[in-house]
């Protein structure tokens, strides 16, 4: 793979890293000295951790409690050896005695799991001091890793669980003991060891896994030079390759912060030279990589937890999330082209670009993976047997060419980065259990969601508007997964009691969920990039909104026609609907950023918005109204142009 046009990859690596450490807490870990005990005991349990699932994946799980406690129970000790009490903490006995308190945990239900299984209802007192251990280390876990926010809205939950006799209204429940709480959470698959911690440890990981061996081929470096060389000639290059760059780096990658900070200490420099704003830089990237979180094949892993919950096959998922993530893509490319063509911004000189052909040459044979993933997704074969075959496809197709071929030592390292870079998943997915639990406990998510249609007065738009913003605030601060399953949780069964099809409204909560990152105050995508490009955290907040508008109306689009999600249409129908629907992305683009073929007037960018608006909701009118509407300000510009033109200078 070419490497001459990786441009501030080695002397802003310590300043890209705190920037990575100071939004995303999951990279606030111990950095401990090479072959030390404490390195040599987390490689060795995130590799044994690693290869576990790789053989649980080809040759099956055990038990379901003896299976998710192995997952969670190692994920808790790695997660309290390498994160620090504080932030800038040593390790110390302390951390050690939670990290083997917290594999005494998974042990026992190892250990015990039949007696565990045949007596719940009937806990020991024994059972009930490792289930108050185990939810407490969960919480400690998820507040060292992830922050405090997800840690209090479980113990809140957990509060409610107890106090529900003295709850007001709607809100109020008959209370459940500590013993019912603490047994419910640790000795069932309702709580710690639910539905989310089972896809962390059957999907998810795996998933990850993938990642970090192509991460070790460096694919990384392949997209980028792939992106630069595709779009970096162009109008505003630089901030084009973002987008290109980050959709396809989030196709492998689950965090909207880690894809910014890794593409952005590449592009933001190269889109400040060519004259864009910091502020407006770092919205790009910002923006592009939240959108790899709703990108098939991976969709930031919370694709599988969506075909887990509804019992719905992932390809189906994913074939109805790709319309709504092209259309997202298109609407921040061409924002970025508009915004270049309005400041006059070229792009790269053509010396400096790699040439696509040999990029592809050096490194396209790394695509083979990524394509042979998804066509086994789309054919039929099991999330999991997919996941274990695209793995050893990377290992086998890594030798096509020396640079990327794994050595042994790669090989260590993506099995021990597979595991570590799990922890927040996996920790998420254990304290999010807790939550849920309580709502499947008390019947909270019924009660929210007679609340939410107790507000939304039984309108449709209100109800959906509410929801929108319930997942926005839900989303500030808190990761995408446990966010999805949260808010599908809680609010889609609101959307569902007015009759939207309950596969829609999760994907109408996942999306804003996905959002979140790019909404201020709490807007941690958007903070990354400003970070990297030195601008206002809460400027490039609202600059990553405006370039997101996309993604802010086509989910209200698909609850009213469906269609975008191909749910019962024929071929012609969707082929007509993301033909619109796409003219309509570019109609709202043009609105957004004031320019079709020279500056748009505000009655123009009016008429554009309109626009948008009709043509991305489905239908033959609406069609003809939009295109009509395009058709005007079309012609109204280049009347103008003609206009100025012939005047005398």
């Amino acid at each position: 793979m070419t490497t001459n046009h990786t441009i501030g990859s080695n002397d802003s690596e310590p300043v890209v890293q705190k920037i990575l450490e100071k939004y995303d807490s999951e990279s606030r870990f111990h950095k401990f000295l090479p072959k030390s005990p404490a390195a040599i005991a987390v490689t060795t349990i995130a590799v044994l951790l690693s290869l576990y699932h790789l053989y649980t994946a080809y040759f099956g799980e055990l038990p379901a409690l003896q299976h998710r406690s192995i997952h969670l129970g190692a994920m808790l000790v790695l997660a309290f050896i390498l994160y620090p009490f504080k932030k800038g903490g040593k390790l110390s006995p302390v951390d050690l005695l939670l990290a083997t308190a917290s594999a005494a945990t998974a042990v026992y239900m190892i250990w015990d799991h039949h007696a565990v299984v045949q007596r719940i209802g009937r806990e020991t007192t024994l059972d009930l001091i490792l289930a108050a251990v185990a939810v407490v280390l969960v919480l400690e876990a998820a507040r060292r890793v992830l922050g405090k926010e997800l840690s209090i809205l479980a113990i809140v939950f957990l509060l409610y669980a107890y106090f529900g006799p003295y709850m007001p209204g709607i809100l109020g429940h008959r209370g459940y003991g500590i013993d019912e709480i603490l047994g419910f959470m640790y000795l069932t698959t309702e709580g710690l060891y639910g539905s989310a911690i089972r896809v962390s440890a059957s999907y998810i990981i795996l998933f990850i896994i993938f990642g970090a061996f192509l991460e070790k081929t460096g694919v990384g470096r392949f997209f980028n030079d792939l992106a630069l060389g595709l779009a970096g000639g162009s109008a505003g290059g630089p901030a084009k390759v973002a987008v290109v760059s980050s959709a396809l780096l989030g196709t492998i990658s689950g965090s909207a912060v880690a894809n910014v900070v890794t593409t952005g200490a590449f592009t933001i420099p190269l889109m400040k030279r060519l004259g864009y704003k910091a502020d407006f830089a770092g919205a790009v990237e910002a923006a592009a990589s939240v959108g790899g979180q709703i990108l098939p094949p991976v969709m930031g892993a919370a694709a599988f937890i969506m075909a887990e919950t509804l019992g719905i096959p992932y390809a189906q998922i994913a074939m109805s999330a790709a319309i709504p993530a092209v259309l997202y893509f298109l609407s921040v490319g061409i924002m970025v082209h508009l915004r270049a063509k309005k400041l006059g911004l070229a792009g790269l000189p053509k010396h400096e670009l790699p040439v696509v052909r040999r990029v592809l040459f050096q490194g396209g044979h790394m695509f083979l993976p990524l394509f042979a993933l998804m066509y086994m997704l789309l054919s039929g074969f099991t999330v999991t047997r997919s996941a274990f075959i695209a793995i050893i496809l990377v290992i086998l197709t890594s030798y096509f060419r020396k640079d990327t071929r794994l050595t042994l030592t790669g090989f260590i390292e993506a099995l021990e980065s597979g595991a570590r870079n799990t922890i927040g998943v996996a920790i998420a997915c254990g304290v999010v259990g807790l939550i849920i639990g309580v709502a499947a406990q008390t019947g909270f998510a019924m009660r929210l969601a007679g609340t939410i249609l107790l507000l939304g007065q039984g309108n449709l738009t209100l109800t959906l508007i509410l929801t929108m913003f319930a997942s926005l605030i839900l989303g500030m601060g808190i990761p995408s997964i446990p966010t999805y399953i949260i808010t599908s949780t809680m609010a889609a069964p609101a959307l569902a009691e007015l009759g939207v099809p309950i596969f829609v409204s999760h994907m109408f909560v996942f999306y804003f969920g996905i959002l979140a990152n790019l909404t201020p105050p709490v807007a941690l995508a958007a903070f990354a990039g400003a970070g990297i490009a030195g601008g206002n955290p809460h400027k490039t907040g609202i600059a990553a909104m405006q370039l997101a508008a996309a993604g802010f109306i086509v989910p209200f689009m698909f609850v009213y026609s469906p269609v975008l999600l191909l749910i019962g249409t024929t071929t012609t129908e969707a082929i007509l609907a993301t033909a619109s629907a796409i003219i309509g992305v570019i109609a709202l683009g043009a609105a957004v950023e004031g320019w079709v073929i020279t500056v748009a007037s505000w009655p123009q960018r009016a008429l554009l918005l309109a626009s948008a608006l009709l043509l991305i909701k489905p239908g033959g009118v609406t069609d003809v109204l939009g295109i009509a509407l395009m058709a005007v300000v079309w012609a109204w510009q280049t009347f103008h142009v003609k206009r100025q033109r012939s005047l005398p200078t």
